[in-house]
């Protein structure tokens, strides 16, 4: 297929060192997207995983040089650490391979919005999260979901069907997740009022949304271990969610446009 060019992209939660992540996926994603920017939201890499052994295929490393290859085709590529990669966080401020490594930005729309770019577990300790991957499950839930997504999928694959996430759609049927999720967001949204700002774009919950709360633009760019998804600014500085399925981009969700318009401002900003 043709590549799909944005102006700016987010990819989050992809947990390189962790068995359940779609590296595969992400690297085909990332040979068939152009973009100016590129914002890595958050647990790149999984380090918790990797602590316990981990699990780290040839293919992870390939996403590493995907990203790596953009920043040297002249890519403006941002690295926000999350709580899976923390430790990424004592080297903030520097620049590895192109690179910058940074705690938050804000990011400029061109249409002229400022949207605070943040993984999301600050947001742990006003929603009372007792996990960040948990979103409102145990953790051996949590594993047994991830488990039966990779056999459901595996038996799709037999029967040649594209890839599809039980494990999101599960999700957003449990009560106790999705009263998780909404509050995460309506935290995130704050810390973009309280700021001043027109909206928020994160990761951390492996939820992908987009959409608006109370006037804030919320934007989730989702995750590379259940959904494939991420969030791209198209020409005109709207927004819109992609589902990568196997060879080709779905959009999911598109901005709702009622929000108040900013006077145009370019490029971007660190926060």
């Amino acid at each position: 297929m043709a590549s799909l060019n944005y102006r700016s992209l987010w990819i989050s939660d992809v947990h390189l060192g962790f068995k359940e992540c779609k590296a595969e996926f992400l690297i085909n994603f990332l040979n068939h997207c152009e973009c100016e920017y590129l914002y890595l939201t958050g647990d790149l890499i999984d380090f918790w995983s990797l602590r316990r052994g981990g699990y780290w295929p040839a293919a992870h490393s390939e996403v590493l040089k995907a990203i790596l290859a953009k920043a040297r085709a002249g890519v403006r590529v941002w690295y926000v650490p999350g709580n899976h990669d923390e430790v990424v966080r004592d080297y903030l401020g520097l620049s590895v391979g192109g690179i910058e490594i940074v705690r938050e930005i804000i990011h400029h729309t061109v249409d002229g919005r400022r949207l605070l770019v943040i993984h999301g577990d600050d947001c742990d300790s006003a929603v009372r999260c007792g996990g960040p991957l948990l979103n409102g499950l145990g953790d051996w839930a949590y594993d047994l979901l991830l488990f039966a997504n990779r056999w459901y999928n595996h038996w799709r694959r037999h029967w040649n069907h594209s890839y599809w996430s039980l494990a999101s759609f599960l999700k957003q049927r449990i009560g106790r997740a999705a009263a998780y999720i909404a509050r995460f967001e309506a935290a995130a949204a704050h810390e973009a009022t309280r700021r001043g700002l027109d909206g928020v774009i994160c990761g951390h919950i492996h939820h992908a949304a987009l959409h608006d709360i109370h006037g804030v633009l919320y934007g989730n760019d989702g995750d590379w271990v259940e959904s494939c998804t991420a969030l791209a600014e198209c020409a005109d500085g709207s927004l819109e969610i992609l589902r990568w399925n196997a060879q080709q981009a779905v959009i999911i969700a598109r901005e709702p446009r009622g929000l108040p318009e900013a006077a145009p401002t370019p490029g971007w900003a660190t926060g």
